[in-house]
């Protein structure tokens, strides 16, 4: 029996869930071909965990996935490096922020007057509130 040694990544349940909500429009086929994967069982091995998704792949795959290319990389890091690895990349240089995310930051800025306002922990209460945490 092969292993899927990656079968448990957060990146494989990702794609496995992103192509799963596009089934009604895109077949996994089209998919791979989008993302410019020469032989289509290349998705099936990512979802399954067989393979990992090599890292100059993100942006094609994030594209055809219709899916943030800087979420799908933090993901693909994760699973190439592991996770204490990808968390020195993150402390190094940082995590790169998804488009949503940016969004979220752009309003923060707008409601306070773009004042930069320190997170208290009444605002943090209040901003876990949304997410019912």
């Amino acid at each position: 029996m092969a292993t899927k040694p990656h079968s448990n990544t957060r990146l494989a349940k990702y794609v496995t869930r992103r192509i799963s909500e596009l089934g009604g429009r895109k077949t996994q086929a089209e998919i791979a071909s989008e993302a410019g994967f020469a032989n289509s069982n290349m998705i099936s091995m990512i979802k399954s965990g067989a393979t990992k998704l090599a890292l100059d792949r993100v942006p094609q795959l994030s594209k055809a996935l219709e899916c943030d290319p800087a979420f799908l990389l933090r993901l693909a890091l994760e699973q190439s490096l592991g996770a204490t690895a990808a968390k020195s990349v993150h402390d190094i240089f940082g995590t790169p922020l998804t488009r949503n995310e940016i969004e979220w930051i752009l309003e923060l800025r707008d409601a306070s007057g773009d004042t930069d306002p320190r997170l208290t922990a009444r605002s943090r209460a209040a901003f876990r509130g949304i997410f019912g945490k």
